[in-house]
């Protein structure tokens, strides 16, 4: 069997789409497929071809995310993946994803990211664990703050048009300051405030709810209700699709807004924040039930613009080896030089301070994970003593990673 991996032409990307969903075990909605068409970049489209007919494919968005810092880097947001059950274990992902990799590289993106239906496909072709997401489930009549404070400001729900206006105005400014958050243009807005059939998943409609405070829009949050009755009461479920606020007044007050909805028997909100706020604002936090799951896997293809573009907490500097069994040409040996908070990124023969894999740098990066947290999990090896702690003072940030636009 050859299978030759080769981009698609416009006019069979929703051929390409097709298959996909049959590797994903899905159909193709109609309505989510009129988004997806705005979204989707042909030229970024692959296709693994035996002969003619479509096996697999896998797709890339052109991203610029938020690294540590504030800086926004150019990040190609992997889509799309899969390979149809006829051909797998055939080494065509390996190919896709070989084929991916190298027109990334030849870009100039330094990073690649994705959200993975399962976690251990991708470590193999180097993506680490960057970015994590916290999930909570809570009764609602157990959902009290721990302190009776008064509530500022005010809430009120919004149509598409009008949340579509305003939104953005909580969202930029989060997203500058959150790392790992996506710039959302015009066409994300549209796929993030749709409301088809797909998106309800048996829920109703997305109500979408603004909070304004001194004049100013300062945060909103977007959720649907599955309704259910047990017969005496409602056994209904809000579900929270976003939830951002430009300060914790603001979170706080739209949490205010959520427990209040009637006629709710529990709350869930499953693509959170990992360093969920709720957990220091309730009087019970164990009844969150947070759960801690993976989010966003990093892949960093040219070390130097990756690790110059971020910023760090101190001065100093490291030799690092690393090591990229699946894209050798993007190992090395660098020497990070910090000064003043910015970094020059240098090939070196010095010796190393640290070896690490790619993964190991990807999960570092972000600062989800600390070099002494990597270590306790056997992963990293010191070649200079303190230098894993030299790595944690450098790469230490106040604002922790999360991403609140699944891709």
């Amino acid at each position: 069997m050859t299978i030759e991996i080769r981009t698609v032409p416009a006019d069979q990307l929703r051929r390409w789409m097709d298959t996909v969903n049959v590797a994903f075990g899905e159909q193709t909605d109609e309505a989510q497929w009129q988004l997806d068409q705005a979204l989707l970049e042909p030229d970024r489209t692959l296709g693994a071809y035996d002969g003619e007919t479509l096996v697999g494919g896998g797709a890339a968005f052109s991203f610029r995310m938020t690294v540590p810092g504030g800086a926004r880097v150019r990040t190609a947001g992997v889509t799309g993946v899969g390979v149809i059950p006829t051909h797998r274990r055939r080494g065509v992902l390996r190919s896709l994803m070989a084929r991916q990799l190298a027109d990334v590289r030849s870009g100039g993106e330094p990073l690649a990211a994705l959200v993975a239906s399962e976690g251990s496909i991708y470590q193999r072709f180097g993506y680490g664990l960057a970015i994590l997401l916290g999930a909570i489930d809570i009764e609602r009549d157990r959902a009290s703050f721990r302190a009776d404070v008064p509530s500022a400001g005010s809430i009120r729900l919004v149509d598409k048009e009008e949340a579509r206006r305003l939104m953005p105005r909580v969202y930029d400014p989060v997203c500058a300051a959150t790392p790992g958050f996506i710039e959302r243009d015009p066409a994300w807005w549209d796929e993030r405030l749709a409301d088809i059939e797909a998106h309800r998943r048996g829920a109703g409609p997305q109500y979408r709810a603004i909070y304004e405070r001194d004049g100013e829009v300062r945060g909103y949050v977007r959720y649907r209700i599955k309704g259910d009755w047990t017969g005496i009461a409602s056994a209904s479920v809000l579900i929270v699709n976003e939830l951002i606020g430009t300060d914790a007044v603001a979170e706080r007050e739209l949490w205010r807004f959520i427990f209040g909805v009637d006629l709710i028997a529990r709350i869930q909100y499953r693509w959170g924040p990992p360093n969920q706020p709720l957990l220091l604002m309730l009087a019970e936090p164990r009844r969150l039930q947070l759960r801690v799951s993976d989010a966003i896997w990093l892949r960093i293809l040219d070390v130097p613009a990756a690790l110059s573009a971020r910023s760090y907490a101190a001065d100093g500097s490291l030799v690092l080896e690393v090591d990229d069994e699946f894209l050798p040409a993007a190992a090395g040996r660098w020497r990070l030089a910090v000064q003043n908070g910015h970094a020059t990124v240098e090939p070196t023969t010095d010796p190393p301070d640290l070896a690490l894999d790619t993964t190991d740098l990807a999960a570092a990066y972000m600062s989800s994970f600390s070099f002494a947290e990597l270590a306790m999990a056997g992963r990293t090896e010191e070649l200079t003593p303190g230098a894993r702690r030299r790595a944690d003072d450098l790469f230490r940030v106040d604002v922790r990673p999360w991403c609140s636009t699944p891709f």
